[in-house]
């Protein structure tokens, strides 16, 4: 019954129930996930399943005693739903944000964050270095979940965030747009030698693994930070607010 390090314990954004769920759905309520326990496949939870899916809510199976874990018990009935901290932002709104402002795009694109804190952590610094906005995969993803709203220290209110099915498909879409795709990662420029005074997206990789392979070839640039101690690498809202400040050092035109 392993929690996985992205699925919260009951509290202000989990609703158990089928009745509750169908009411957050039918109401719009913004949602990060909706958890289905193994095996139902009659009633009401398939059709609320369907639901979610055609909202573009992932829809995942899990252990029920995974979901009595995730709300203390509660009588969840087969269905656990996980609602999003805000609304989420499209990639349309973070660029038209970035011309309202007369700016030239900063995005950070998350390829699989799975730690709240330090998807919130990634969003401060976004918030703090006037990045227009952060994009995370709608799988294999922690999503805007309360706890990543609390450890943004209140930068998820001001950050437009979007989930995308494909990562590496928004890649060539926004090169196609004019930005420059500029992944961090090992075997790279020296950060600091990287161009990211034009239009940018900046790729932070997941805890683990970092960037994925498909990421990392579609990227047109990749942007390394140099290790000089025995840790082999950075937290990754470390590195994202190393390579933000740095589009901000050049950008201001700062020496």
């Amino acid at each position: 019954m392993n929690l996985e390090k992205n699925e919260p314990i009951y509290g202000a954004d989990i609703i158990p129930g089928r009745n509750p769920v169908a009411e957050a759905l039918r109401a719009g309520r913004p949602m990060d996930c909706l958890y289905i326990a193994k095996g139902q496949r009659t009633g009401q939870v398939p059709v609320l399943a369907a639901k979610a899916r055609e909202l573009g809510i992932p829809v995942k199976e899990a252990d029920p005693r995974k979901l009595s874990h995730m709300c203390n018990g509660a009588n969840h009935q087969g269905v656990v739903a996980v609602a999003a901290a805000k609304e989420y932002a499209t990639v349309e709104d973070m660029l038209a944000l970035a011309a309202e402002r007369g700016e030239l795009p900063l995005l950070i694109l998350c390829d699989g964050l799975e730690d709240p804190h330090n998807l919130g952590a990634v969003l401060r610094a976004a918030e703090c270095s006037g990045a227009h906005g952060v994009v995370i995969p709608k799988r294999r993803s922690v999503g805007l979940t309360y706890a990543v709203s609390k450890a943004s220290a209140g930068a998820a209110e001001y950050v437009p965030v979007a989930r995308v099915q494909n990562l590496a498909a928004l890649m060539e879409d926004l090169k196609a747009r004019g930005l420059w795709i500029v992944a961090a990662d090992m075997d790279g420029q020296p950060w600091c030698r990287v161009d990211l005074a034009g239009p940018t997206a900046i790729v932070i990789g997941s805890e683990g693994r970092g960037v994925s392979r498909l990421v990392r070839e579609r990227a047109d640039l990749i942007a390394s930070l140099p290790l000089r101690g025995r840790v082999n690498s950075l937290n990754a809202s470390v590195a994202a607010g190393i390579l933000c400040y740095e589009a901000v050092r050049q950008r201001m035109g700062l020496a």
